[in-house]
């Protein structure tokens, strides 16, 4: 017998923290029961959903993330404000698991009710962004979180895939000036909506002031991620708590302004529909691999490939026929 669903949303609706970890927990799970109880429990909390200032913020290891992200998420909370942070970690290769403790390197904002930390496993999707964060974010949202904040684990094209699914996309830099501008690909750049230089204090502080103008120069140079609204390049220590504030009210003005030139739902609807074909491409291959007859046959064919016996666009369509034609599953 399966969990009674409208009794699980109620729960996470009214603020159950044990309901909502369990309910992530389901939307994370690959089997095909527990994806059929999720969807169900998504379509279910959908309503209440969408009310949550949506954050990414990313940056290389060593920026401070984690410090700006307690930092930050306190003084959200010294605001009035609910914040939950979905921690996109890199997976065990072994177990899946996730192996960075998110909750041991935030704990103060760990310890306060207005906040709740999950780290997410990324389960091998491409770019290290967890499958399910989409889902679980929708979640959060049900729960009566103000702020949602996905944290890219900075590698590779996670970036992209958390961009996808934000309001607003936060860059976090420390002042290396020109010499960590040239370590970031162009494309990341033009993802963020915000550039936040941290780290600004003692000796850093005036490297961060001229890291920021550095930033500035170098963003005139590119197309701007969100209509309407000119990349605004700030400083901050997370350590020592200033200029999160500031940080703050950009990010509300950013909020109006999408809003009001409706740019806001229109960047929410194309994900959306970013989503759907997302999952139609996840969905399609787990049921290829899972298709009964053909993953006998998809070994040698990739041997063939290896060895250059056959190109790849031709074992791919004999792969897809053979598929269509048992009927698919």
């Amino acid at each position: 017998m399966g969990p009674d669903i409208d009794a699980w949303a109620e729960a996470i609706t009214s603020g159950d923290r044990r309901a909502l970890a369990r309910a992530i927990t389901l939307v994370e799970s690959r089997r095909r029961d527990h994806r059929s109880q999720a969807e169900d429990l998504l379509q279910t909390i959908l309503p209440k959903s969408g009310g949550a200032l949506r954050l990414g913020v990313t940056g290389v290891p060593g920026v401070g993330k984690s410090t700006f992200i307690e930092a930050f998420g306190l003084h959200l909370i010294g605001q009035g404000l609910k914040l939950a942070v979905l921690a996109v970690d890199p997976s065990s290769q072994r177990g899946g698991g996730s192996i960075l403790g998110d909750k041991t390197r935030m704990q103060d904002l760990s310890r306060r009710v207005e906040a709740f930390i999950r780290p997410s496993p990324t389960g091998g999707t491409l770019g290290g962004v967890a499958r399910r964060t989409r889902e679980a974010l929708l979640l959060c949202e049900a729960a009566g979180f103000d702020v949602v904040l996905v944290e890219t684990v900075g590698v590779g094209q996670s970036e992209t895939a958390v961009a996808g699914m934000v309001d607003l996309f936060l860059l976090l830099l420390q002042p290396g000036g020109g010499d960590e501008l040239q370590g970031f690909k162009r494309g990341i750049m033009e993802l963020a909506d915000m550039v936040v230089v941290n780290k600004a204090d003692g000796d850093l502080a005036a490297a961060a002031g001229r890291a920021a103008a550095e930033y500035r120069k170098a963003l005139q140079l590119l197309r701007p991620q969100t209509e309407g609204w000119d990349v605004p390049v700030l400083t901050c220590s997370a350590l020592r708590e200033d200029g999160l504030g500031e940080v703050w009210q950009a990010i509300v003005r950013f909020r109006d302004v999408v809003v009001e030139s409706g740019y806001f739902s229109r960047r929410r609807a194309g994900q959306a529909r970013d989503a759907l074909w997302s999952e139609i491409g996840e969905t399609l291959m787990t049921s290829l691999k899972e298709a009964p007859g053909l993953a006998a046959s998809l070994p040698a064919l990739e041997e063939r490939v290896a060895k250059g016996d056959l190109v790849p666009s031709a074992a791919a369509r004999q792969i897809v026929e053979d598929f269509l034609g048992r009927g698919g599953v």
